[in-house]
Order: structure tokens, then sequence, then C-alpha cells
């Protein structure tokens, strides 16, 4: 029996389009859906709205953040360990609730037409794994409509803190589906050792990896290098991703080509915040190399940052503004990388706008993707998994 009928949405092409939507998957996409008498199916009708799929959040750290609670007053240091040392201390002393904390800016993902997320979860050997079971409960809590996966992250490093790699492996038996890790040289200062660790877990597991590189210049390359013979060692090929990248971003445009080369024959994939302070990775140059490039916001209103917002057609501006995209047709780049290659990314199944993929639809109040973007177009019906999330603009 048809549960959902939705007529007169708009596809990007700007054609009529009216989809059907059956035990929770696309069951039809024409110009033109048949009328039924005596259907039991809920109907909506769009309005011409534009159709879009579910977004895609890539990368994000819902356990950290203090989303919709009292103002944090930011005076940590500059540097990347002032604030790794800073969010584990205020943590511990004020017990923050990651899994109170995750669910509320879950939530807010899936009204703004999230319907796929990946998020890190710190580990380390003050916290263990409280925050972990925080997180695992908000995506029980939810698992009718958002698609979460879980990255153990190690976020206070490995080598320094003996246990941690037990931890983290601990995670993974637990229910988390990828193994995180961070910067082998700047942190962990033996990039051999760390990465050597890395991969022996990943390999036990038989899990992705998604490894936070914010390593600049000829370190980050160097650590590039040693994954890329490790890869190829395990035949880990198409189970590695690394967030930031800034290095890539550094290199002279030929040798970064080289580079890109090496991590799409490695089936290395890429995620960017598009910070508008560091480096980032070049976006048409591994477009055309076939290293897949997708958008996240990393932390939403924490410790680390007061900025950030669960809504990806704001981090798809944002990557827009940063790689100078302004027409309308760049702008459709800047939609994919939180739509169709943040699933390809982190490897969510059945995605997009076909028949027999999950049914993850955003209608929105927009002519196409740039005026989406641009204006972070109203959501006027958010479809995840079947389930109406969200009707004439309002989260249900």
């Amino acid at each position: 029996m048809t549960t959902l009928e939705i007529r007169n949405a708009r596809d990007m092409n700007g054609a009529t389009i009216d989809i059907r939507v059956e035990h929770g998957r696309i069951a039809a996409l024409t110009p033109s859906l048949p009328e039924v008498r005596n259907n039991a199916a809920r109907q909506i009708d769009a309005c011409g709205a534009l159709l879009l799929p579910g977004l895609v959040e890539s990368h994000t750290h819902l356990d950290k953040t203090l989303w919709g609670m009292p103002w944090y007053v930011n005076a940590c240091g500059s540097q990347l360990i002032d604030r790794i040392d800073n969010e584990r201390q205020w943590r511990a002393e004020r017990g923050h609730d990651a899994g109170a904390a995750s669910l509320g800016l879950a939530r807010a993902f899936l009204a703004a037409g999230t319907t796929r997320l990946r998020t890190h979860v710190d580990i380390d050997t003050d916290a263990g794994l409280r925050h972990l079971d925080g997180v695992l409960a908000t995506r029980d809590r939810l698992a009718d409509t958002l698609d979460m996966q879980i990255v153990a992250f190690p976020q206070s490093g490995v080598l320094d803190r003996a246990g941690t790699v037990a931890l983290l492996d601990d995670a993974l038996a637990r229910g988390a589906d990828v193994l995180g890790w961070l910067d082998p040289c700047a942190i962990d200062r033996d990039p051999k050792a760390s990465l050597d660790a890395m991969f022996a877990l990943a390999d036990r597991h038989g899990c992705p990896v998604d490894i936070h590189l914010h390593e600049p210049g000829e370190m980050g390359v160097f650590t590039l290098d040693l994954m890329l013979e490790r890869i190829d060692a395990l035949g880990m090929q198409g189970k590695v991703v690394v967030s930031h990248g800034f290095c890539l971003g550094e290199l002279e445009p030929a040798r970064a080509d080289a580079m890109l080369a090496r991590l799409a024959d490695a089936g290395v994939a890429l995620i960017t915040t598009a910070p508008p302070s560091r480096a980032v990775p070049p976006l048409m140059a591994c477009r055309r190399a076939g290293v897949p490039l997708a958008g996240g916001n990393d932390g939403i209103r924490d410790t680390w940052t007061p900025y950030g917002s669960p809504d990806m057609l704001e981090r798809a501006m944002m990557i827009g503004l940063r790689y100078n995209l302004r027409r309308d047709d760049a702008l459709e780049i800047a939609l994919d990388c939180v739509t169709a290659q943040g699933a390809r990314v982190c490897g969510f199944d059945d995605y997009g706008l076909h028949v027999g993929a999950r049914a993850d639809l955003v209608l929105v109040d927009a002519v196409n993707a740039a005026q989406a973007i641009a204006t972070r177009a109203p959501r006027r019906w958010v479809v995840a998994n079947g389930h109406i999330v969200v009707s004439e603009g309002v989260a249900v």
C-alpha cells in the first residue's frame, strides 16, 4: 500500500515531478502520478517546491556540542593542543552529557533536512567510553529517521596516553562504525608507530578509517606518503578518508595534481569544512582527479568554536564562498558536496533520487540549487526514511 505521495514538486531542471514513497523507499518518480481513488496514502501538494535529496553531514562532533545550552565564554589559547586540553578539562569538570547534547543537535539536523550523518565521538583515557555511550543512545533513539555513522575518535592523541588503543578497540566492538585518528606527526610525534597502530586496529575490525589531518605543508605530505604505503600493503583501498587535509591546499599545482592522482589510485576520499583561515584541498582539481570531496561542519557551537549550524545548505554556502563558486551551475557543485559526495565518501547506501533508494527527500522554497544555497531556503517538507519529519515548515 502506498504510504506517501508528493505532487507538483520541481526537479533541478525545473520540470514538474511527482514522487511515490512505499515502505520507506522511493517507488516512483514521474512527471505525473496517476490518480487513484480510495487510496490511503498521505497526499502532499508541494506547490512547486524544489526537490533535493536528503542532505548529508560528513564530519561533525555531536558529542561536543553546546547547541541550545547557555553561552560558553571562550577564552582558550590559539594552539590545537590548547583547545584539546581545554575541552577535556571543561567536559570533565561540568559533567557534559553527550547523550542529551547529541540528541538535541541531531534533531536540529533532521529538521534542516539532514538525513545521513557521520559524527566523531571522543574516546580518551579520562572519559573512557562515556561520550560514546551517549551518542549510541541518540543513534538508537533516531534510528527510524537519521542514518548515523559513529567514528571512535582519539581527540587527545594516542601514543602519549597509554590505554587509548584498547579503548578504541572496545569502542569499535561496542558499536562505533569507523576508526578515527589524529595528526600522527604533530600530536603523536611518531608517525610510523602511530599509523602502524591505526592500520592494525582498522585491519583487525575490518572497518574504514577517517583521520583528522591538520598537519601543514611537508609534514602533512609526509603523513600522506606513509598512509599510502600502508593502504597498499594492507589492501585498504577505498577505506580511508582524510578530513581537513590542509597540506593539499599548500602545494604548487603540479605537485598537488600528482598527490591527488596517488590518492585517487588508493581510493582515498577527502572531507573539508571549507574554513576561511586555512588552506583547503583544491576542489576542482580533486574532481578532475577523481578524488571525492565532501563537506561537513566539524564542531558546532562548542568549546572550540562559537560558529556552525546544523544546516547543510549553510555549509554548502560556506563551500561556495571558500572556493569562489558564483555561477548557478558552479553552486550545484557545492550542493553535491553535501549530498551525493557526502554519501559516497561516507559509504551511505541506497542514496539519491531514484527508484529503490531510501526515501530521503527535502522540499525547499527555491527555483534551483543556487537559490537554495544562497538564501538557505526554508525547508517546507523533509522526509527521512519515508517518515515526514518536517511538514509545512514545522518539525514534527
